[in-house]
């Protein structure tokens, strides 16, 4: 907790807003607060400058909402990943703004608004099927606070629907490089920008793909310079990773 955060809460106890034992819970409660199944990091935001993400997988129906009602109580904005369809339904009425997106299997609760950008990120798809993955990235650095651009099915197999749009490289600050396969487009990027270029491998691809593990090894042997490579079909690291780039040249300049 900052010092202003901790002003704001002695201000409303003086004035009569909070009560004394109340203020008392919520610095007990910090950095986290323990619900048993899980452990919320609510200070997360003000190390890092991003709340905490709710990784649906694994966890039930009861332990997410629990967990979204926690972190509902103290203000944040909360993003769950990897959420399902049946996810969204099932806890869609704890918030009359909860945002669902499909594709990129993410759900969204803005409570604080959020500072846009102006740089940009560039998020580039191999092929039509990489786009679930790409749009992970997508809503992720959006909703991050990046300004996003899209440019999907420029794969090398027909390299000049890139060549035609090249020129878009050099307008933004940093790009996503989204692609299965032989996994080569982030290389080309690499050689036709100095702009850093986070390589995503996508699971998708015929059989000696390995689910992915073909892309993943050609991206992390990448003969250009500037390429950066998350997991397989990390479309969240990525676009987490790009709004941390934004954000420091936001800061910077």
């Amino acid at each position: 907790m900052n010092e202003d955060q901790i002003f704001e809460l002695l201000k409303n106890v003086k004035e009569g807003n909070l009560e004394p034992a109340q203020a008392a819970e919520q610095l007990k409660q910090l950095p986290f607060e323990d619900l048993g199944y899980a452990k919320i990091d609510h200070h997360r935001e003000i190390r890092t400058g991003y709340p905490e993400v709710i990784f649906c997988p694994g966890k039930t129906i009861e332990q997410i909402r629990g967990i979204v009602l926690r972190m509902l109580a103290k203000g944040s904005n909360i993003m769950a990943s990897r959420a399902e369809q049946s996810i969204y339904e099932a806890i869609k009425d704890l918030h009359e703004n909860m945002e669902y997106y499909p594709e990129a299997r993410t759900i969204f609760i803005q409570q604080k608004e959020i500072t846009k950008s102006k740089s940009r990120v560039l998020v580039v798809t191999g092929g039509t099927s990489d786009i679930p993955v790409a749009e992970e990235a997508v809503v992720t650095a959006e909703k991050l606070g990046c300004t996003v651009e899209r440019l999907y099915d420029v794969g090398v197999a027909g390299i000049h629907r890139l060549l035609a749009n090249v020129h878009r490289l050099d307008s933004v600050q940093v790009i996503i490089a989204v692609a299965g396969m032989e996994g080569a487009l982030p290389s080309v990027l690499g050689g036709l920008t100095d702009k850093p270029v986070i390589a995503v491998p996508t699971s998708i691809g015929y059989g000696a793909n390995f689910g992915g593990l073909a892309a993943l090894l050609a991206m992390l042997n990448s003969c250009a310079s500037g390429v950066a490579v998350v997991n397989i079909d990390n479309g969240f690291g990525a676009g987490f990773m790009a709004s941390t780039i934004i954000r420091q040249i936001d800061q910077n300049n």
